[in-house]
Formats: C-alpha cells, sequence, structure tokens
C-alpha cells in the first residue's frame, strides 16, 4: 500500500483497516495515536471485519456482523485478529474473529458472508429531512460562537476526521432538555475512497459507531460526554442491504426504543441519496450514571 498522507484522515483511515497478516488466519491491525485514551469501537469492528473478509472468496460480501465488546481496548500496543474459519458453504460463508490485546480478547465479531443473488425487495421509506448542503459542516459549527455547547463538543467539531458529519438538529448538543429519542445525521467519507465494497463496508462499519449511543441519552437530558454518565459500547449489529458509496452523503437515522439496567439500546438505517436503505444497525451501550462521593 502506498506510504499514507498523515495530514489526510480518510488515508490515515485506510491504513488502519490495512491488516498487516501474520499468518494464514492472524491479523495485526494498529491504532492512531494521542486521539483516544481507548480504541474507538468503531476501528475494532471495522478491523475485525477486514480480517474476516481476507479470508473469504472475493465473490462473497458481507451481509450481516454481530460483535461484543469486552474490554477497553490500549490504543498504544497492536490488537492481533484470530479468524476462525466457521463454515464455507454453497451461497454462505461464518467468520468467526478474535480481537486481542495482552493475551486477552477485546472484541469478539462473528460475519456472514453471501454470494450475490436477486431477490424480494422492500425498505420503509427515508424520513423527510433537510438535505446536507443545507446544514453547517463541523468547521463552521465549531467557529460559531453563538452556538453555546461544552467545550468538548466544540472540539469533538473541530477535529480532523475520516467521517464527515452533518447533525440535523443541534437541540442535544445546546440543551439538558429531555428530547425524543431521535436523531438524523447526514455523513460520509471525508476524502475519496476506494471504488471497492470491501473498504466501502469496513468503512461504513466504522462510521455506523458514531453517535449511535447518544440517542439513548436524549430522553433523560444526558449525552456521552456528559461527567455523571459513564458510556461504553457493549455490543453491535449491522446488517448490509444494498451497494453504496459513502465519497456520497448518507443519512443515519436513529433511534431508542428502551433504557433500563443502565444500558441503552439504540437502532439505526443508513439511507443513500436516493432515499434507499443500505444498511441497518443495532448496538446496546452502558449508559451507567456515576456515583457521587457522597454516595
Amino acid at each position: 500500500m502506498p506510504t499514507p498522507d498523515t495530514n489526510d484522515p480518510v488515508s490515515r483511515l485506510l491504513t488502519l483497516l490495512d491488516l498487516e497478516r501474520i499468518e494464514i488466519n492472524l491479523f495485526r491491525g494498529v491504532s492512531p495515536a494521542g486521539l483516544w485514551r481507548r480504541v474507538f469501537g468503531g476501528q475494532v469492528v471495522a478491523q475485525a471485519l477486514v480480517a474476516a473478509q481476507r479470508t473469504v472468496d472475493s465473490d462473497r460480501q458481507a451481509h450481516s456482523l454481530h460483535g461484543y465488546f469486552m474490554r477497553p481496548g490500549d490504543p498504544s500496543i497492536p490488537i492481533i485478529y484470530e479468524v476462525g474459519r466457521l463454515r464455507d458453504g454453497g451461497s454462505f460463508t461464518t467468520r468467526r474473529v478474535t480481537a486481542i490485546q495482552n493475551g486477552e480478547a477485546i472484541f469478539a465479531l462473528e460475519s456472514s458472508f453471501q454470494k450475490e443473488e436477486e431477490g424480494l425487495e422492500h425498505f420503509i421509506e427515508m424520513p423527510d429531512v433537510p438535505g446536507p448542503e443545507t446544514l453547517p459542516s463541523r468547521q463552521q459549527l465549531a467557529d460559531n460562537p453563538d452556538i453555546d455547547v461544552p467545550e468538548v463538543v466544540r472540539a469533538f467539531w473541530r477535529a480532523d476526521r475520516p467521517i464527515d458529519m452533518r447533525p440535523v438538529d443541534l437541540a442535544h448538543y445546546t440543551t439538558d432538555a429531555k428530547l425524543p429519542p431521535r436523531a438524523d445525521v447526514w455523513f460520509r467519507a471525508s476524502g475519496k475512497l476506494p471504488d471497492d465494497r470491501l473498504i466501502q463496508r469496513a468503512v461504513l462499519a466504522y462510521a455506523s459507531d458514531m453517535t449511535l449511543l447518544d440517542t439513548s441519552l436524549y430522553p433523560h437530558g444526558k449525552a456521552v460526554f456528559h461527567s455523571s454518565i459513564q458510556a461504553a459500547s457493549l455490543d453491535h449489529a449491522l446488517w448490509f442491504h444494498r451497494p453504496f458509496n459513502l465519497d456520497e452523503w448518507h443519512l443515519y437515522t436513529q433511534d431508542s426504543p428502551n433504557s433500563s439496567g443502565g444500558r441503552g439500546l439504540s437502532r439505526g438505517s443508513i439511507y443513500d441519496r436516493e432515499g434507499r436503505l443500505v444498511a441497518s444497525v443495532a448496538q446496546e451501550g452502558l449508559i451507567r450514571l456515576r456515583r457521587t462521593r457522597a454516595e
């Protein structure tokens, strides 16, 4: 792979996804330095999917994945991905991937791959929301002094990221009011991606972990960056329905049907600009209230 442009966030992401093969079913991945105290969950999902894909015939594409987060990843050391070849059938292939650091599993993924075929088609229509061109960019949001948000949010908007995101509604960032558990966010890659369905799927897996858990906190006037909340992804499921190109804008519409027991459940539907449903997502996350010292 060519030497990445370290100033280009998309180039850096593609480098993260270009795993090193160290044995026939073993791969090594790295994390970006200095960005997070723990490895971003979407990165681990995407790298595990890449590891699985590299053991599957090229005529089969991932159609679903299901993963569990078990321990926070350490970004300062590599992650080893061990692939188990569970089944190679006539139409479907199944793989299990375990992500390992310091001899312990931090994440486990099972993914299914299918030969392309025709079938019955339907999908729920995309909601009617303002288009991404009518919404401010992250940099415009970060530079707008009239938007009253915590500095951690402004820093998030200002950071150079491989995924460009434009939320339809900013109320969650600007108020502690209790809001309906629903969000709509436009997103696309911040730069040109290869015309490769395997890479496109891996980047979508990466992006699908962004903003989703937050939706379960809307009805409680909280956010994942609030000091009163201990938040972390517990599991992640993703279904690929139709081809897509993340060079173009896609709508990530999200809702949260339930929170209880210190956990929040969130669901997402991802649509292309033509209104076709290209992927569905579900995630349960930890949204535990931190105990005060008095408790």
